[in-house]
């Protein structure tokens, strides 16, 4: 009887400290009512303290995208599929915003805007995760772009040269080349230690299918990681895909690492936005666009950045594409983004109808930044080639009527012809700075002068065998030193000199 006693003192001292040590912890979770839902946009009621940008989830686990918040209802955009989401079904708060898991595990990987796997790989593992909107670097955190991006395209690191952490726009009319353009400096950052980032917003799930293919093939999906909104997917993925693809990129960015992303393209993402805003009953302006979809680009574009050695130095470079109807770039979107970025490749029609491609329109085509990034090498040997080849192709119209030339003019249009054929380049081919360097000198020097115009093609191909298989020196020295000083030249003038006279007999 005592023992029993005994037993149950002990057992009301342990429910005593149990009673103490217990707090009380409520929980309290908003929930709302789907009062509308039609073309991925759902009106909700109920939820009174939901914040913009914040993310809601609705019965079968879909989840939703506040953008409007209205006296009586909140409107959401939901993030998939919405067949299953009707009328009087329960909305929760999850009382967090839209974040993407990142890490070094997405690199190679097609994901969906979401961070999701669409490739059958197997699972994704997500190091942390990093919100889509996020406030831009400031001032204080940046630095003057000031090392090279080269793309391997010798029309564009001549004339329009790419810093790492500019904003350049690519931009011209469809089927002008704009995306190989892209793809062409994903595969020159082979061996860069440069991430880069392919956003393909509303794209052909073919067309995207063979850009991966052929990323694979040149081993470029080793350092890619290919966030894809398909043309089959809803508009809000659409919207979302930029700025999941600027979430991983400053992933990389902030430990110090350099990555460029490509949103291809920024036309499909307006009218993507465009489309969520009417359902959303937002006013619409100019073009029906709404008033915000300047600051739509502004704010993704601004995350681009080079970043201050005390804050890691790491870059986010920003190719964003820019889709023209007949040339038309003072329409409203390319006017935007336009004057968002620091310069913009711009791709004429004609130019790629007549064979010249990359259809690069010298006049046009600026770059705000990219020249304090060029190597002094470039720099040397471009310095006049945009303003050649633009009155080049000003002064080729006076050809067309045989009027008599003087002699500088004939000269001048000469030179601009053989400078036309030199920066035709063929796709997936991409050039090192010194291979560029070292045919752009040949150029600027004569070299090319005596070459018939159709032999031009022949002769960098000849030129650059020849600098590979039996006078290395020029290229290596080039590739060091970056610069023409004595030795660098002397070095590529003896392998051109020597590669003429070769040349010469080959085609005599």
């Amino acid at each position: 009887m005592k023992v029993h006693m005994n037993e149950t003192n002990l057992l009301i001292e342990q429910l005593k400290k149990q009673a103490q040590s217990f707090k009380k912890e409520f929980s309290s979770q908003q929930v709302g009512t789907v009062l509308e839902v039609a073309d991925g946009v759902a009106k909700i009621s109920g939820l009174r303290d939901v914040m913009s940008g914040e993310m809601v989830e609705f019965e079968h686990g879909e989840i939703g995208l506040v953008l409007n918040l209205e006296e009586t209802l909140v409107g959401a955009i939901v993030i998939g599929r919405d067949h299953q989401i009707k009328e009087g079904q329960s909305v929760k708060q999850l009382g967090k915003i839209l974040s993407i898991g990142v890490g070094e595990d997405l690199i190679g990987r097609v994901v969906n805007p979401l961070g999701q796997p669409v490739d059958g790989l197997g699972p994704i593992k997500a190091e942390q995760f990093n919100p889509i909107e996020k406030i831009a670097p400031g001032v204080i955190t940046r630095q003057s772009v000031n090392q090279p991006l080269q793309t391997g395209i010798k029309a564009i690191d001549a004339m329009v040269p790419i810093g790492r952490g500019q904003r350049e726009l690519i931009i011209g009319d469809r089927q002008t080349g704009k995306t190989a353009i892209a793809i062409d400096t994903i595969l020159n950052q082979k061996d860069q230690n440069v991430i880069c980032i392919y956003v393909s917003i509303g794209q052909k799930e073919s067309k995207l299918a063979r850009l991966v293919e052929q990323l694979r093939q040149s081993g470029a999906l080793d350092y890619t990681i290919i966030v894809d909104a398909g043309v089959s997917e809803a508009a809000a993925y659409s919207y979302i895909a930029p700025y999941a693809g600027a979430a991983i990129g400053e992933y990389f960015m902030e430990k110090g690492r350099d990555a460029l992303v490509i949103y291809d393209d920024l036309s499909k993402h307006a009218v993507a936005y465009r489309q969520i805003s009417l359902i959303l009953r937002r006013p619409p302006g100019r073009e029906a666009f709404p008033g915000d979809v300047f600051y739509l680009h502004s704010r993704l574009l601004e995350r681009a950045a080079k970043l201050s050695p005390e804050y890691g130095g790491g870059s986010l470079t920003a190719l964003p594409i820019i889709e023209t109807q007949a040339g038309d770039s003072s329409a409203y979107i390319p006017t935007n983004v336009i004057s968002i970025t620091d310069g913009q490749i711009y791709l004429e029609t004609d130019l790629f109808y007549r064979g010249i491609r990359p259809a690069v329109n010298a006049g046009l085509s600026v770059s705000r930044v990219g020249g304090s990034a060029q190597t002094k090498a470039m720099k040397k040997v471009s310095g006049r080639l945009r303003v050649d080849l633009a009155q080049f192709r000003e002064l080729e119209s006076f050809t067309q009527f045989g009027s008599d030339l003087d002699e500088k003019t004939r000269e001048q249009i000469e030179r601009g012809r053989r400078a036309t054929e030199v920066l035709k380049q063929k796709q997936y081919s991409p050039l090192t700075m010194a291979e560029q360097v070292s045919i752009l000198y040949a150029l600027s020097n004569g070299y090319l002068d005596e070459v018939p115009v159709d032999k031009v093609s022949a002769y960098q191909d000849s030129l650059l065998d020849y600098l590979h298989s039996q006078d290395k020196e020029a290229l290596r020295l080039l590739t060091e030193v970056k610069d023409l000083k004595p030795e660098v030249e002397n070095a590529l003038v003896s392998a051109l000199e020597a590669h003429a006279t070769l040349f010469k007999q080959e085609n005599s």
